[in-house]
Formats: structure tokens, sequence, C-alpha cells
């Protein structure tokens, strides 16, 4: 194994396919995991012993975070599921890691995605930051390819 320097990520860039694109500032929940079975089962000199095998496995929820635009594109997916068109919107696409210098880094593809859930930023008039829309999506399978 070589000693390599971990990778920096700078922004993350998304494409669903049909329009659903965007550069995102934060993505979480990139992973899976398994349910834990715990089976008794008896040692070679009789005692009982806890194994604990991999269960069904789940995949997480992606959460990517940007700050708003004028662009409808996320809307326009959310409307699809609050209007029942859950099979027109699932997109298979993909999450594109780009460092500093705008390269990309690492890539994750995704099968069958669509948005559980649309946030728009928070009001606040007395502040003077940038006002961020969350977008958190479902899917069924992963993988990371780059």
């Amino acid at each position: 194994m070589t000693d390599k320097d971990p990778l920096i990520s700078a922004w993350f860039g998304v494409d669903f396919g049909d329009g659903v694109v965007g550069a995102f500032r934060e993505c979480t929940g990139l992973g899976s995991e398994n349910e834990v079975v715990e089976s008794k089962a008896s040692g070679p000199d009789g005692k009982y012993i806890i194994k604990k095998i991999p269960g069904r496995m789940k995949w997480n929820n992606i959460t990517l975070k940007r700050g708003i635009t004028d662009a409808m594109d996320m809307w326009k997916w959310r409307k699809m599921v609050e209007e029942g068109d859950i099979q027109g919107a699932r997109r298979n696409g993909t999450i594109t890691m780009f460092n500093t210098m705008g390269q990309p880094v690492a890539r994750w593809k995704f099968v069958n995605a669509w948005p559980s859930k649309l946030t728009g930023p928070d009001a606040n008039a007395t502040n003077n930051e940038v006002a961020i829309e969350t977008l958190e999506i479902v899917h069924e399978g992963y993988e990371r390819v780059q």
C-alpha cells in the first residue's frame, strides 16, 4: 500500500438526468449498512456463543445542500413525487466530488433515486448569509466508480 494524501473536496456536482443537475456545497449520507443478526450457537466445548452475522443491507439517504438560485430543477423533480408520479421521478445518476482546482476526484453512480424531501431556505433578513436549500434523495443502490 502506498501513502496517499486524502482527497480535498471543494464542491459536489450532481447529474440525475432530465435537467436535474447542480453544484452543491455539502453532500452527506454516502454509505450503506447491514443490520446485525445475533445467532446463538454451541462452541466446541458445548458452551453457548453468540455469533454476529450480517442481515439486511440498507442504503443511506443522501442529503445535498446548495445556495438557492433561480433554478427550479429540484422543485420540479420533487413536485413529481408530490403528485404521485414516483415511477416518472426515478433517476439514475452520479455525484462527483471536485477538488479546489475543479478536477473530479471521486464519483458515485446511483440507481432509481428520487427526492424524498426538499427544504427551502430559512428566512432571516438580519444576517448576510447565503440562503441554503436542502434535497434528500433515496435510492436503490450505488457504487463508487472513481
